[in-house]
């Protein structure tokens, strides 16, 4: 979380010294999406060109089903954002296209009570134990959207914006562990182990990642 703060910093200034030079005019806004809830600085550099950066936080529990295993999932968002926002015709409608970077995670974790199949082989949970897990999401993923934002262009110094649009990555990487069950330690229910966390990833695939926000900003 202290390199996503440092990062959002770093970025926050590199912004104020674009707009500095170019004496362009600078907002400040807040929003809640679908990467949670986030705070961003932007510089209209014309008529046409915005640039902004922030940082969303996103805490999600939940339960999740993966080859009809039963897990508790917590989602975990730490990002960081820079962007281009392109406004073609002048008004409020845009364009936009940039990059999310910081640490995402899903973890996983599962306690089976009945039979489960783990990589194609079933086990009772005695041999099993405790499942946990982890799918994390690549650190950096372009993200390409269009919206509504009135921030420079409209009279009042508050403007809303809303966003649509999608982060695409890689497939995440996925780790699953066993602990407490009789096969625990062994070699070949480690490779089944290996073999169910490649189905959770054909499962979990978040290469293309759904982003829609909406907030409100301040012109200073």
């Amino acid at each position: 979380m202290i390199r996503v703060v440092i990062r959002a910093a770093m970025l926050s200034l590199a912004l104020t010294s674009v707009a500095g030079a170019a004496s362009a005019q600078t907002a400040a806004s807040v929003h809640a999406g679908t990467l949670g809830v986030g705070v961003e600085v932007k510089a209209a550099l014309g008529p046409s060109v915005v640039v902004r950066g922030g940082i969303d936080r996103l805490r999600r529990d939940f339960d999740q089903t993966y080859s009809g295993v039963d897990y508790g999932a917590e989602l975990d968002f730490d990002t960081v954002g820079a962007f281009i926002d392109l406004h073609p015709f002048r008004n409020a409608w845009f364009v936009s296209g940039g990059a999310y970077l910081g640490a995402r995670e899903l973890r996983l974790e599962a306690e089976p009570v009945t039979p489960v199949e783990i990589g194609g082989a079933m086990f009772t949970p005695g041999q099993v134990g405790k499942l946990s897990g982890a799918v994390a999401l690549p650190e950096a993923t372009p993200f390409v959207g269009m919206g509504f934002d009135n921030t420079f262009t409209g009279r009042w110094r508050v403007g809303v914006r809303a966003l649509i649009g999608a982060a695409v990555g890689e497939s995440p990487d996925v780790t699953l562990n066993s602990q407490g069950g009789t096969l625990s330690g062994s070699a070949a229910f480690r490779q089944r182990l290996d073999a169910e966390a490649e189905r959770i990833r054909d499962e979990a695939d978040f290469s293309l990642y759904p982003v829609a926000q909406i907030g409100l900003s301040y012109r200073f």
